[in-house]
């Protein structure tokens, strides 16, 4: 069998590969190691995922204005909902995410465009209509913040005033998500399935985790 037919080192393989290490270094790091280097290190995680995504993805103009829409609606809407309390609840960011423009972190605009992404390309194995691929996108994107809005606070992500993220925040989710949902059904722009799954669980097994180590200590929530 010919090495170049079947490559053991692809871009899918080393893109797993990456993520795996980054998630799971990360995840052990924040739990038994330095908290602070590790956390201070999400940016450049999203960034090396956001980069294995392009590397994954299918480069079309149809792809790529769906990520420009993406990234401008997803920063849009975070600064209504830090400077205006509208969409999502009266939130603020700390400075574990990097550099902000109006109070929001440049990167979330990146991680919308993940979000969307990998959520959509997951939904449309389950379903072959377009209403029915954005439901579904739209339901893993908002499962997957159930998972982070416990641990926001504790890793100086975000911080509502509230304490925790009420209904209002999940319903603004829903209005944002479910229109970039359609948008990449509607254009079926195509990201590796595998990549999608793999972030997708590495993401959830890494707040769960994150999740357990809080709320098992004793003092106020906190991963320093």
């Amino acid at each position: 069998m010919s090495l170049n037919t079947h490559p053991v080192v692809s871009k899918l393989n080393l893109s797993l590969a990456l993520i795996w290490l980054f998630h799971v270094s990360g995840a052990i790091g924040i739990i038994y190691g330095d908290a602070d280097w590790f956390t201070e290190a999400t940016p450049l995680n999203l960034m090396l995922c956001f980069m294995l995504l392009l590397f994954n993805l299918k480069i079309n103009t149809r792809s790529l204005i769906t990520l420009l829409i993406c990234y401008t609606v997803g920063l849009t809407a975070e600064i209504i909902g830090v400077n205006f309390g509208f969409l999502f609840g009266q939130y603020q960011y700390g400075s574990t995410l990097g550099i902000k423009w109006m109070g929001v972190p440049l990167i979330i605009g990146i991680n919308w465009c993940l979000l969307v992404f990998i959520c959509a390309t997951i939904a449309s194995t389950f379903s072959k209509t377009l209403f029915q691929k954005a439901c579904i996108g739209t339901f893993l994107m908002l499962f997957l913040d159930l998972l982070i809005e416990p641990v926001a606070p504790a890793l100086d992500f975000w911080k509502f005033q509230e304490g925790i993220a009420g209904l209002h925040n999940y319903l603004g989710w829903a209005v944002v998500a479910f229109p970039l949902q359609l948008v990449f059904a509607k254009w079926n722009i195509k990201l590796d399935t595998k990549y999608s799954f793999h972030l997708y669980l590495l993401q959830s097994i890494f707040f769960i985790l994150m999740m357990i180590r809080i709320y098992t200590l004793q003092e106020t929530p906190s991963l320093n």
